[in-house]
């Protein structure tokens, strides 16, 4: 009986092609019968004295590998399973987080990286290089950013700064986390602070607002036949308020479509919505007065914020009459002056939506950082507004960009219209 058990369990396991056509030839019939043939069997096998049961004739015969390398192969596949996951990463759970940054563009090609590209440097660059060392991410993240789900709030352009910028990622909640990224950072960029999210959370899509400063030397605001490069100028309360008179024309929404590129005046996206935007008193640095201009928007193209101020100067400085910013909102093509990168910061986003449906619901905390307002204030002290007064002091990249007014032509209208084009920058892009 014993004998007869052990060859109904080789027979059943057995890969032998002389026993698989009994099943395919002979249909189910066939099957049902050895199944309920073993099942007796093993009945009878149970109702075997324990010490028969247990009997070392007895064994449970294992099918043969299909090939020599199959059972290695199973055995690898297992300890893959159990090794998949670091330690650290049993230890520290990934989660989508944001992260608020803040930097000095100087040197570098903008916020957004190209994969691929060194000879270009960009902010993303440096930040997965020290979210890798830090031990935030695993390193086959940095070629590939849509594996840690990786999204920026605005997009800045060549040279320009951030106090305030905000990204989202999923990443490894190590211990230190700030201290840590920070340290693997050159000095002109910093996380100062950072959040758990919601897990479809997207910096940009999320976000409502976005406030920028400019700053730049009064001296931009003087007659066009006034000595450009005059140190001693200051800025008059009347033409400060002609600024800011001009400035507020701006707020609401109007066709942009003059102050960017690869936009046509009937695309529905070159309709920007501004809520604010003013020139504050002036303030002196290294014997030169400066101002800060500020504006806020739902979002903002591509060199738009850097046209529209430059467009206002224009005006300011007598080169272009104040109907020019109305009509630069018509369909015909406006020839508009774009101010230089230096100046530019992004101050601040906002996530007023968000705070409102998370930020009370006990699980999430709202996306404000009033707690690290000294911070962000002490890093524009010592690293944004520095480098803006120092450049242009050095290579007055602002008396040079005035140099170029007068050969914009701002009365030619009868250019003809743009046409409508398809290729669209990012709708959300900001300068």
């Amino acid at each position: 009986m014993l004998r007869f058990i052990q060859q109904l369990h080789l027979f059943s396991s057995s890969s032998s092609p002389c026993f698989k056509p009994a099943l395919t030839t002979r249909g189910c019939i066939q099957s049902e019968k050895l199944s309920v043939l073993l099942e007796k069997c093993r009945r009878r096998t149970m109702m075997m004295p324990a010490e028969e049961q247990n009997s070392p004739q007895i064994t449970v015969l294992k099918r043969a590998p299909d090939s020599p390398g199959e059972e290695n192969d199973h055995q690898v596949k297992k300890l893959k399973t159990d090794d998949d996951q670091t330690s650290d990463e049993k230890r520290f759970p990934k989660r989508k987080v944001v992260l608020l940054m803040a930097y000095s563009g100087k040197g570098y090609y903008g916020m957004q990286r190209n994969c691929g590209n060194s000879q270009f440097k960009t902010i993303e660059d440096e930040l997965v290089t020290a979210l890798i060392k830090a031990g935030c991410i695993p390193e086959n993240h940095g070629d590939d950013m849509k594996k840690m789900s990786f999204q920026r709030c605005a997009r800045t352009d060549k040279g320009v700064s951030a106090a305030g910028q905000v990204v989202s990622l999923k990443l490894w909640l190590i211990e230190d986390i700030l201290q840590k990224i920070n340290k693997q950072l050159p000095s002109q960029i910093r996380v100062l602070g950072f959040k758990r999210v919601t897990g479809g959370f997207n910096s940009k899509n999320n976000c409502d607002a976005r406030t920028y400063s400019y700053m730049l030397p009064t001296v931009a605001f003087s007659p066009k036949d006034h000595n450009q490069e005059d140190k001693s100028f200051r800025l008059d309360a009347e033409t400060l308020q002609k600024v800011n008179r001009l400035f507020n024309l701006y707020k609401g929404t109007h066709n942009f479509h003059n102050f960017t590129s690869q936009k046509g005046p009937r695309d529905p996206s070159a309709k920007r919505y501004i809520t604010h935007m003013s020139c504050g008193e002036p303030f002196i640095r290294k014997d030169v007065e400066f101002a800060e201009i500020t504006v806020r928007g739902q979002s903002f193209m591509m060199h738009q914020i850097r046209k529209m101020i430059g467009l206002v100067i224009a005006v300011v400085k007598g080169y272009a009459g104040e109907q020019i910013i109305e009509r630069s909102w018509g369909e015909e093509k406006v020839d508009v002056p774009k101010a230089p990168g230096l100046g530019l910061v992004l101050e601040r986003v906002h996530f007023d939506r968000y705070n409102k449906r998370f930020g009370g619901d006990g699980l999430h905390e709202t996306l404000e950082w009033t707690q690290e307002e000294d911070a962000i204030a002490a890093f524009k002290d010592a690293h944004i507004y520095p480098s803006i007064v120092e450049t242009e002091c050095q290579e007055k990249s602002m008396v040079s960009w005035m140099a170029t007014l007068p050969i914009h032509d701002f009365e030619a209208t009868e250019t003809g219209k743009q046409e409508n084009k398809d290729d669209d920058e990012d709708g959300n892009a900001s300068d």
